[in-house]
């Protein structure tokens, strides 16, 4: 085999992993951001089911309220305290979260 063809299949090889290199680090950038969405998206959920549960429990303690008031004059003070309850324990949960 004569050394020209010799340095250009060199050559040739050479060029190839040239680009598998650069395939390889394109690669390695879209997984790194495909991860960070990932995980942003994981904290998204993260929030939005933290959200569901204070809209339960707000929910669950407006049925007790209902229940335990027997005349709307009781009822609408009784929720109305219970409101600023329910905010100043967000308040605190939110504040815990940071």
């Amino acid at each position: 085999m004569p050394k020209e063809k010799q340095l250009q299949q060199l050559q040739h090889i050479e060029d190839k992993l040239r680009r598998l290199i650069n395939r390889y680090a394109d690669v390695q950038q879209r997984l790194a951001k495909a991860q960070e969405e990932i995980q942003a998206l994981e904290e998204q959920v993260a929030e939005k089911e933290q959200q569901i549960k204070n809209f339960q429990n707000q929910e669950n303690i407006v049925k007790i309220v209902d229940t335990i008031a027997g005349n709307t004059a009781n009822s609408t003070e009784l929720k109305l305290k219970l409101n600023e309850y329910i905010r100043e324990i967000d308040k605190c949960i939110a504040y815990l979260q940071d």
